[in-house]
């Protein structure tokens, strides 16, 4: 009879225990060793994004139309601005800059001083960088041009350590440090099935992830797009957690637990 007992009280504790493979993150690593990640990775403006351009230049006279359109169109717009001085020069001298955040309209396009319509959609940083340094030049010819995007946010939900909405300041986030950034996952959440769903041109798309796996840094969706959506997915103990028997592990409990108590019976 004790046998007995001992063995069902075996079954109970190994079936309780996770395993390596389901917990350690990055396994395989050695065999990805070398391999080169899409570390140019840069996302592509689109509608609704709000960007932050600074035009600098050592002479503030060139500047100033610039910051009289600035000024005139955050009167009729409400968009934002500011000016300010920025970096030194080996002369010694200062640039002006003058930097607006502007609104990516549905077409894809911003209302850029002297320039007027300037499509954005679909431009990397760089290449909208590029594209505006060379109209520029053609009023002020040591145009330096930079361009931020704002409001890069990703969204997490499920299981991880907190939900929430995650402001991206440098434009480039991977998976693991969004998850870094908000506590990891929890015990209760699915590591090698990490969804992220992503809006291209309209169109909602979606791809997965495996955090166990070292496969996951040539994963297209290792590096996040601004309005991603990072779901981590809940294990079937935390979603069997609503019913009555909270998961195969507590039916199995029971299950021993009556297998004993018919053993003891049967004793006396």
């Amino acid at each position: 009879m004790r046998e007995k007992l001992l063995f069902l009280l075996a079954i109970l504790f190994l079936a309780s225990c996770a395993s390596r493979k389901e917990i350690v993150y990055f396994q395989g690593i050695e065999n990805i060793e070398g391999t080169v990640i899409n570390s140019k990775f840069e996302p592509v403006f689109e509608s609704n994004d709000v960007l932050q351009i600074d035009v600098s230049s050592m002479d503030p006279a060139v500047v100033a139309p610039f910051l009289m359109n600035v000024a005139s169109q955050n009167q009729s717009s409400g968009s934002s601005s500011r000016s300010s001085s920025s970096g030194s020069s080996g002369g010694g001298g200062r640039r002006n800059s003058a930097s607006i955040g502007y609104l990516v309209d549905v077409k894809g396009n911003i209302q850029f001083p002297v320039l007027g319509q300037v499509e954005v959609a679909g431009k990397s940083r760089s290449e909208l960088e590029a594209h505006l340094t060379r109209e520029i030049k053609k009023y002020v010819r040591d145009a330096v041009v930079a361009v931020r995007l704002i409001n890069f946010r990703v969204i997490v939900l499920g299981e991880s350590g907190s939900q929430s909405v995650v402001q991206v300041e440098n434009e480039r986030i991977s998976v693991p440090e969004l998850l870094a950034n908000v506590g990891g996952i929890t015990y209760d959440g699915m590591r090698d099935n990490i969804l992220v769903i992503r809006e291209i041109d309209g169109v909602i798309t979606h791809g997965y992830l495996d955090m166990t796996s070292a496969d996951i840094f040539k994963n297209p969706y290792y590096y996040l797009k601004q309005n991603d959506i990072v779901y981590v997915e809940p294990t079937y103990k935390q979603v069997k957690s609503a019913g009555w028997i909270t998961s195969w592990q507590g039916i199995l409990s029971v299950i021993t637990s009556a297998v004993s108590l018919y053993f003891i019976t049967q004793n006396f």
